[in-house]
């Protein structure tokens, strides 16, 4: 892929991943043709300061976070007699780092 589309890649979605999964990411769009390039760049990522925020205020990041079954039984229980909601404030921003970039894993195994 050329340098210009990655470096816009990063710029707009570099917030939204681990910085040690930043050089990663910058290696592995540099191998995807131009031609398929559009897979990857189409892709809408989750902000991690945003799924804290719904972490803190609401609970229901994990909905968000595609974990769909254990978001629901979450609410159920109360947040876990809220234990479970300490829990998912303390881990929200490092669940959306590892979604994002299973996200994008998935988006260059389809380039290829």
């Amino acid at each position: 892929m050329q340098q210009e589309l990655i470096q816009n890649f990063l710029i707009k979605n570099g917030e939204c991943f681990d910085s040690a999964q930043l050089v990663q990411i910058k290696s592995q769009l540099e191998t995807i043709d131009d031609s398929k390039a559009g897979i990857v760049l189409g892709q809408s990522y989750q902000s991690p300061t945003v799924m804290l925020i719904i972490a803190i205020l609401l609970g229901w990041e994990r909905l968000f976070l595609d974990d769909i079954a254990l978001g629901i039984i979450k609410i159920i229980t109360c947040y876990g007699l809220m234990i479970w909601w300490l829990v998912d404030i303390i881990s929200a921003k490092r669940r959306t780092y590892e979604y994002n970039y299973k996200k994008f894993v998935n988006a260059v195994t389809m380039c290829r």
